[in-house]
């Protein structure tokens, strides 16, 4: 087995869209939502992804895990080609969508995680084990019994984690995991994700919002925009790269007038 669990060379995806340009018209336009991205990641490593809205992080991962084909390029995840194959890969992956659950809504969060275990075929004992150990370091004893319907964002974004993870993948990709979570909730998050990486060596791919996220979890950060990878190192490097000035934007209570800066010739 190679040491890179994560291979893509050249990865594109062109979307088709038809803009109206008039009342029966439409026109066709060609999005590339990933254009000519090159990476590896290793095993074991935790990855930050990262980047503007629409730069095609969310589009990356569907890529990596089967759910969109790529236009051109190769992609291998554990030596696995994920469009071809996605039932296969699904079993030595975990994906949580920030803004989107894999849990049933009107069922309590226990009866998710049991459909869970006869999907992916887990043996009983290494289920009781992966939901002991996920239940006691997420915190989720007082909640198994509640529909997810009734439960807060962040302990919804803790059940998904601990669901991604009961059939113990070898990767996982998070996209957006802390979205809308307090600040306590985003701790336990980042606490558990930290241990899972150093004790469980589960590589991880996150991309986030919050650079904090990044900050605490990730050693190498990439970064795209407009499809392309515009940066893949450490973190330091990213500070010394990235521009140093700063818009600061104040909201008033009341509108006042403009503020104006005399010149002094400074």
């Amino acid at each position: 087995m190679g040491t890179d669990l994560i291979e893509l060379d050249g990865v594109e995806k062109v979307f088709d869209v038809r803009r109206k340009t008039g009342f029966l018209r439409r026109e066709r336009h060609e999005v590339r939502a990933v254009d000519g991205i090159s990476f590896t990641v290793p095993r074991g490593e935790m990855v930050g992804y990262i980047g503007p809205n629409g730069a095609g992080k969310s589009t990356t991962i569907k890529m990596l895990t089967g759910i969109l084909t790529p236009s051109g390029g190769r992609l291998r995840v554990a030596g696995i080609d994920p469009s071809r194959e996605r039932t296969r890969l699904a079993r030595r992956i975990g994906v949580v969508f920030g803004q989107r659950t894999t849990l049933w809504w009107d069922l309590p969060l226990i009866d998710s995680y049991r459909l869970m275990h006869r999907m992916y075929r887990i043996p009983d004992a290494r289920y009781r084990e992966n939901l002991d150990r996920c239940v006691e370091l997420l915190e989720l004893g007082a909640l198994l019994d509640v529909p997810v319907r009734q439960l807060s964002l962040g302990q919804r974004m803790r059940g998904d984690i601990a669901a991604a993870l009961l059939h113990d993948p070898e990767v996982l990709y998070l996209d957006e995991p802390t979205i809308g979570l307090d600040v306590i909730s985003k701790a336990k998050v980042r606490e558990f994700l930290r241990d899972l990486n150093t004790q469980s060596g589960t590589t991880v791919l996150l991309t986030t919002h919050d650079l904090t996220d990044i900050e605490q979890l990730c050693k190498r950060v990439m970064v795209i925009d407009h499809g392309r990878l515009m940066y893949d190192g450490p973190l330091a490097g990213l500070h010394e790269v990235g521009e140093s000035e700063r818009t600061l934007i104040v909201d008033l209570e009341r509108e006042l007038p403009p503020i104006e800066v005399e010149s002094r010739g400074w």
